[in-house]
């Protein structure tokens, strides 16, 4: 690297590391910000009390859900159909995203019916489970599934399309076989992808479970936001949407931070350095 680019890299360098620096503190009082807003249009009533609970009564409301054990039981049932939903979705689109990215004679043949499987809404999916399936669990981890699939898939997909050209044309004429260019080159090039389609997925696995408790009444927290509404209690309602809320802020974080160091060897997640 010359001079000249030596002086362009570091100021930008240092501007990163700046804004890095101010991201956690921006969060922190948007945060702050949403809240306060929250309670003063509750409580100066430009939205009526009964209709919109005020910040503190909610966390009031969810302080108190914590401390029993039917909605901590509600929670497992709920991070259960996440959890189950989600794994067999990975477990189904990454060796199936492999397998066609790598293959253009299978991808041209599967283009068309995951393009017509794809854009069904997961939500139209359950008048069918109430019939076929029924209301149990099967139902939860099948919608969950469904929809977290197809993100994960189709990231996968392109992640082994993304490959260097050149890099498969020089192990090649090295005389490194299929498999071992599959492992060594497409593999490594493909992760950031599929972590990405992970991450997106685990929420829309979420969304999903939450969804078919609220509507199909499988045991969990949406199954209580069912109930909370059902019979008026507005401030519970809100509660348990924040608790819902917290649940996908954690998962989003969680799998953030677990991409961050699985690839610390990528450039996109290395550090800058001084």
């Amino acid at each position: 690297m010359s001079s000249g680019e030596v002086a362009t890299a570091l100021p930008a360098a240092r501007e990163r590391r700046g804004l890095t620096g101010v991201e956690p503190i921006v969060f922190v009082l948007s945060i702050v910000s949403a809240l306060l807003v929250w309670e003063l249009i509750s409580r100066t009533g430009v939205i009526a009390e009964r209709d919109l609970p005020a910040m503190s009564t909610t966390f009031n409301e969810l302080w108190s859900l914590i401390q029993t054990s039917h909605f901590w039981l509600s929670f497992a049932d709920t991070v259960r159909g996440w959890f189950l939903g989600l794994t067999i979705a990975a477990v189904l689109a990454i060796p199936i995203g492999i397998g066609l990215g790598s293959s253009e004679l299978a991808s041209s043949a599967f283009h068309i019916p995951i393009e017509f499987l794809r854009p069904i809404p997961s939500a139209a999916l359950i008048p069918v489970l109430f019939l076929t399936i029924g209301t149990n669990l099967k139902s939860e981890v099948f919608l969950a599934a469904f929809g977290a699939l197809w993100p994960l898939l189709v990231q996968t997909i392109y992640g082994v399309r993304d490959v260097d050209p050149v890099a498969i044309e020089t192990a090649r004429s090295f005389g490194v076989g299929r498999f071992e260019r599959l492992y060594r080159i497409t593999l490594p090039s493909a992760v950031p992808y599929i972590a990405t389609g992970l991450r997106i997925s685990s929420t829309i696995a979420l969304i999903l479970a939450f969804t078919a408790e609220l509507f199909m009444g499988m045991p969990g927290l949406g199954q209580m936001v069912n109930y909370a509404q059902s019979y008026g209690l507005e401030t519970q309602l809100y509660a348990l949407a924040l608790a819902t809320g917290f649940l996908g802020l954690a998962i989003h974080l969680g799998f953030t931070m677990l991409e961050r160091r699985a690839l610390r060897w990528h450039p996109s997640q290395r550090a800058v350095q001084p």
